[in-house]
Formats: structure tokens, sequence, C-alpha cells
């Protein structure tokens, strides 16, 4: 089990950044591959980005390749999504979640996380 909190939401201009940060709980944090996901209102929540559980390959939603750039600190428990050139559109609730324990490879899609922050909302304004 692993508990997630998010922070670092906030309101900015287009063009601005933001750095998520999201904070687990226990000693295992390692030994999971770990994804951001959004979710605007009225919309599904989607993927945004997934990194393995050593930070060796990431993986992104093409709708932020090349602005937002996930990482890891498994000393720190921490998993990160640094955001650049911030759009309108990139307005949404951002969670942070974990896949099982033992899967570490990233994954796209939401239905192979097991455990879910409560999220943080990030506002673009034009």
């Amino acid at each position: 089990q692993v508990q997630l909190v998010e922070s670092g939401g906030g309101l900015v201009q287009a063009g601005g950044s933001l750095r998520l940060s999201c904070a687990a709980s226990g000693r295992t944090f390692s030994r999971y591959a770990m994804g951001w996901f959004r979710q605007a209102p009225g919309k599904e929540r989607e993927f945004v980005a997934t990194i393995t559980w050593n930070g060796a390959s990431t993986s992104y939603a093409d709708s932020v390749k090349g602005r937002f750039t996930i990482s890891r600190d498994n000393a720190k428990n921490t998993v990160y999504l640094q955001m650049n050139s911030l759009k309108p559109e990139d307005t949404a609730v951002y969670h942070c979640a974990a896949r099982p324990v033992g899967y570490y490879s990233g994954s796209s899609s939401l239905y192979d996380y097991d455990f879910w922050g409560q999220g943080t909302q990030v506002t673009v304004s034009s």
C-alpha cells in the first residue's frame, strides 16, 4: 500500500511554468513505476507522463511532449512533473499514480495503476 500526495499546482499565465510534486509514503517507493494523469472539467482522465521504477525510461502524451518532464528521486520518495510553456488547454486537476508493486515499467493506461493521489489543480490563463 502507498499513499500519494500531490502539491505545486496553482494559477499561471500561458507560457509560464509550474513544477508538481508527488510525495509517496512507505519504504518501497523505488519498486513502483509512476505516472501523471490529468482531468479537465467534463472530460475523462487522460495520460500525461510515466516513468519506470529507476527513472531510466519515460514516456509522454503527444500533447505535452517537449514541454513537460517527469522525473523521480527515490531517496526522497517523490516524483515530479516539470511543466513549461503552459497552455490554457493544460488546465486540469493533475493526479499522480503508482502501479502495483513489482510492475517496474511505466504505462499510459490509467487501468494499470492501483494507487492515486487526490490531485492538484493547475489553471492556465490566456
